[in-house]
């Protein structure tokens, strides 16, 4: 898999569309990063090539947000920021949102790392020193 560079916000949708291409079947990603980053902005993009009507916004507070695409797939928004206990996590029902047909992208995924299906799909994305954002495929 290819990084891919978002050069700026006018540039965030073709970067989203080259990640889903590259994505291929992977269905839970992880986007790992520092506050700031652009994770949030990215998933955003992503839901918005997809066809997703609804508002997208960090589900920090709910810890979940669930959106649908124009196709009817489900998209589930996770960030784990405010995540203090993997028990959380279980009483979240997290299992049974990431072994769904739906595409699963989660912040702050390093709070839930031992809980993390092996099939996960880990990203990164960092603001570079001229002001772009790189996405680096982790494994």
């Amino acid at each position: 898999m290819k990084d891919i560079v978002i050069e700026d916000l006018a540039h965030i949708r073709k970067a989203a569309e080259e990640f889903l291409k590259e994505i291929g079947d992977n269905r839970i990603i992880a986007l790992y990063g520092s506050m700031g980053a652009g994770k949030t902005t990215f998933v955003t993009a992503i839901c918005d090539v997809l066809g997703v009507e609804d508002v997208v916004n960090s589900p920090t507070f709910t810890i979940v947000n669930e959106y649908q695409t124009q196709d009817g797939m489900p998209v589930y928004h996770f960030d784990f920021y405010r995540i203090k206990s993997l028990r959380e996590v279980e009483d979240l029902g997290f299992e049974e949102y990431v072994y769904t047909d739906g595409l699963t992208l989660m912040e702050w995924p390093e709070m839930i790392e031992e809980v993390l299906p092996p099939e996960t799909l880990k990203v990164s994305i960092s603001e570079q020193e001229d002001g772009t954002r790189l996405i680096k495929f982790i494994q």
